[in-house]
């Protein structure tokens, strides 16, 4: 039997379903209204026969099987308030995190922790480490069990974002990416490939479709040749860590490269189409807080920077790391947790509405942490402190519609557009009238001079077009095929962003577009006119404006993103 099948087998589940689970279900149908709390007084309520709590998993799973046997209808708001965590899909996409095996990494930082059981940096009672070993570090596994977790706690997995974590990436034998990737895009079909092209067809129409791939690097890796196998692999997204932006604080912490190639990185990825993902680490060795707040502003200063993301890690000292030296010898002092939250509530401030904010600290239990700040939720802390003063963060996440009803007649259009080393970026967005942000696009017009930028191994695709780098709609994560019933999803949104960058670039004198799309959004690009075109899709802009009605069925198998 198949590494699928066995999984299958193991993980099938029968017609049977718990009776005492329907009056549960129904008493949270009959409210207008179910908050947390009201799900926890009616488990209370509704105990077991023999005492103690129904699990969420459980009454997911039998709801489903209620609603397969006809008990009950099937409703998405019922299922919604059954969810356990439902803001993990919140944001549109099902996050799945892996992690690659240990290996050795080329940098040799002196905050980084060292354990030989993990990938560099990552510590072995982190959650997504513990999970990984629990899976022996096996691609295959860790996607297949994620999905199943996602979908037994009763959200959709259909569109499956794969973040990729260990160490760097580039680092890794290629040989071991590219099987790496199989396997997970195997777990997400459901069968087995016999090659990473195989597994990557059959994606383009299966019921866990990857829409964005995700891996770390570092900026001293980023060249042309690493460009173009990261797009043979179908990468659309890298995090890279550039720490500082002091060259002096990057070489006191041996970070091994320097701004420069921070700079050049971001500007080669910007050219390829590539969403990009920056770390930046304040308390470092040799920074202050004053000194931090310059460093942060330099992020969006300059034009060879300026993320689409960021995640924001207070370094934290730890005793496996070569910084607990320098702390033991009275040369390093971790900030206190009141100067960490004025600091991020600062840098918050002066994020510009195109970048999203990921995280203000890492998930690094307190147990490990020696010296400074052990606060898990310092991002509540800092919105606290932010609405207390009046504050508030236009940062993308912030922005998100989240849960909230969308009507797309009373979107309004927001254009945000900001120099880079590559050319103008467009940042086109359909926001409510309270500036939540439903949906956006990231159109990339290259001027000559970007276009230029990637010198002799530029790729030619791409060469002479207007780059779509993101399309991205908000809202509760939706099954292929399902009709919106207020959310932002699969309501035309995706193809009325298209449309615009459309317009926009054969405004500019663009005749093409091109876009880096996932695997699994291939089939959706195709609906809208791109093709496969190496390693990239991209589409001849017509001479005749389209048409802003010009959206599709909402009978279309799949609307939207």
């Amino acid at each position: 039997m198949t590494d699928i099948g066995r999984w299958i087998e193991a993980h099938t589940l029968d017609d049977s379903y718990d009776p005492h689970i329907l009056p549960i279900v129904q008493a949270v149908r009959a409210l207008p209204e179910c908050s947390a709390t009201d799900l926890h007084d009616i488990l209370r309520r509704c105990p077991k026969p023999a005492g103690g709590a129904f699990s969420k998993n459980h009454i997911v799973q039998s709801y489903r099987r209620m609603c397969a046997a006809g008990v009950l209808p099937f409703e998405r708001e019922t299922l919604r308030r059954l969810q356990m965590k439902p803001t993990r899909t919140i944001s549109g996409v099902t996050p799945v995190t892996v992690l690659t095996k240990p290996y050795p990494c080329p940098g040799k930082c002196i905050f980084c922790p060292t354990d030989v059981r993990m990938p560099k940096s990552y510590l072995h009672d982190e959650p997504g480490a513990m999970r990984a070993e629990q899976h022996q570090f096996d691609p295959f596994a860790q996607t297949a069990a994620r999905i199943e977790t996602f979908e037994s706690l009763g959200h959709s997995a259909a569109k499956v974002e794969l973040l990729i974590l260990g160490g760097t990436w580039s680092s890794y034998r290629r040989d071991y990416q590219e099987w790496f990737i199989q396997r997970c895009l195997d777990a997400m079909n459901g069968c087995d490939s016999s090659s990473l092209e195989e597994a990557q067809r059959w994606n383009e129409t299966a019921a866990h479709r990857n829409v964005g791939l995700v891996v770390e690097t570092r900026p001293d890796h980023v060249t042309w040749d690493e460009i173009r196998w990261l797009r043979r692999l179908g990468v659309t997204k890298v995090q890279m860590g550039a720490q500082s932006l002091d060259d002096q604080v990057l070489e006191i912490n041996q970070r091994g490269h320097s701004v420069e190639e921070t700079r050049q990185a971001v500007t080669l990825l910007r050219a390829a189409g590539f969403k990009i993902a920056l770390h930046w680490m304040p308390n470092l060795l040799g920074a202050t807080p004053e000194a931090d707040r310059a460093d942060f502003r330099k992020l969006w200063d300059d034009e060879a920077l300026r993320p689409d993301e960021l995640k924001i890690y207070p370094c934290s000292l730890l005793a496996n790391a070569e910084l607990y030296l320098n702390w033991q010898r009275g040369e390093y002092h971790p900030y206190a947790d009141d100067e960490l939250t004025e600091l991020i509530v600062e840098c918050k401030r002066h994020v510009p509405r195109y970048c999203r904010i990921n995280r203000v600290i890492r998930d690094i239990p307190a147990s490990n942490v020696v010296a400074g700040s052990t606060r898990s939720n310092l991002r509540q802390d800092v919105h606290r402190v932010m609405r207390e003063r009046g504050l508030r963060c236009h940062c993308l996440r912030c922005r998100e519609v989240r849960g909230t009803s969308v009507d797309a007649d009373e979107l309004r259009l927001a254009v945000e557009t900001y120099a880079t080393r590559v050319g103008m970026e467009h940042f086109v967005s359909l926001v409510t009238d309270e500036d939540r942000v439903a949906g956006f696009v990231r159109l990339s017009l290259p001027s000559r001079r970007g276009r230029g930028a990637g010198g002799e191994g530029e790729l030619p695709e791409i060469a002479h077009a207007g780059m779509i780098r993101e399309l991205h709609v908000y809202g509760p994560s939706l099954e292929l095929g399902d009709g919106s019933v207020g959310e932002a999803q699969h309501i035309g949104l995706g193809t009325r962003l298209l449309a615009q960058a459309e317009r926009m670039a054969r405004a500019a004198g663009y005749g093409k577009l091109a876009v880096i799309a996932a695997i699994g959004t291939r089939e959706y690009y195709r609906k809208r006119g791109f093709a496969v075109e190496g390693l990239y899709m991209t589409k001849v802009i017509p001479s005749t404006p389209v048409a802003r009605e010009a959206v599709p069925s909402v009978d279309e198998k799949l609307h939207g993103l």
